[in-house]
């Protein structure tokens, strides 16, 4: 079997900061890390090919040469190969730009039997790459995927909802996105990681991919229009009762009574 698994390297929303003056986010000096949805994804990947060692697993990441340290980090958890796709022509992508990217890579890669990816990024929450890949390859699709079982020529999957989940049938091949259920990442061991960085990372262009009409990809492929970021402004502090116990219980009462919300 061969897995595609898509990729993203995202900054550490726990530390991102907007520049009020331009109203975009504030890299320098943030971590950056491989979106914790692609992890399950990628997790859910390691364990089919644990149950079958003939698997072969391909990452994939669209971004700038510092991705570059994503895809050794995949590799070190233990993925066979990555491709990493960077561009400036490719430079402010939406999810619609993005996806014809990662589907043309895809096409050019040649033969897969499964694509897994996470269900959305943290920078940007939209959960629509996934899909928008699955519509543009023209295969079935599954999302919020939380267990998969693969039964030859397809897979059986539960996909979560909001009070119990659908149990899904889907032929190969396929896309999944996939959530927290698939299982805890693993670490990378030592051995993973030497020859992570042992291993040559081809990089693709969109003339690699065949993408020559500059209208495609980029800012002038995105349809999408962001007109303004922000972080919303403290106008007060709040108050905190921190130790929890009755007497901070009954001080937070005694607060809400005071201002007729209880």
């Amino acid at each position: 079997m061969k897995i595609v698994v898509l990729i993203k390297q995202v900054p550490n929303t726990n530390e991102v900061k907007i520049d009020q003056k331009t109203g975009t986010l504030i890299r320098d000096g943030v971590e950056s890390i491989i979106n914790p949805d692609d992890k399950f994804a990628l997790e859910a990947a390691l364990r089919l090919k644990d149950a079958d060692p003939a698997t072969h697993i391909t990452v994939m990441t669209m971004g700038l040469p510092q991705a570059e340290v994503a895809l050794r980090e995949a590799l070190a958890m233990g993925a066979d190969q990555a491709i990493l796709i960077t561009d400036r022509a490719a430079g402010g992508s939406d999810t619609w730009a993005t996806s014809l990217v990662l589907a043309a890579a895809i096409r050019k890669l040649g033969h897969y039997d499964l694509i897994l990816a996470g269900r959305q990024a943290i920078d940007g929450d939209t959960a629509q790459v996934g899909p928008q890949v699955a519509e543009k390859l023209d295969i079935p699709q599954v999302t919020y995927v939380s267990q998969l079982e693969l039964k030859g020529d397809h897979v059986v999957v539960h996909r979560d909802l909001e009070d119990g989940y659908h149990l899904i049938k889907v032929n190969l091949p396929c896309v999944l996105t996939a959530i927290n259920g698939l299982g805890e990442p693993r670490y990378p061991r030592f051995p993973g990681v030497y020859a992570a960085y042992q291993t040559e990372i081809p990089w693709w262009n969109m003339q690699d991919l065949g993408l020559t009409n500059p209208e495609e990809t980029g800012l002038k492929g995105s349809p999408t229009k962001v007109y303004k970021s922000f972080t919303p402004k403290v106008e007060r502090a709040g108050e905190v009762f921190p130790d929890g116990s009755r007497d901070s219980v009954a001080q937070l009462v005694s607060r809400l009574r005071d201002r007729h919300l209880v």
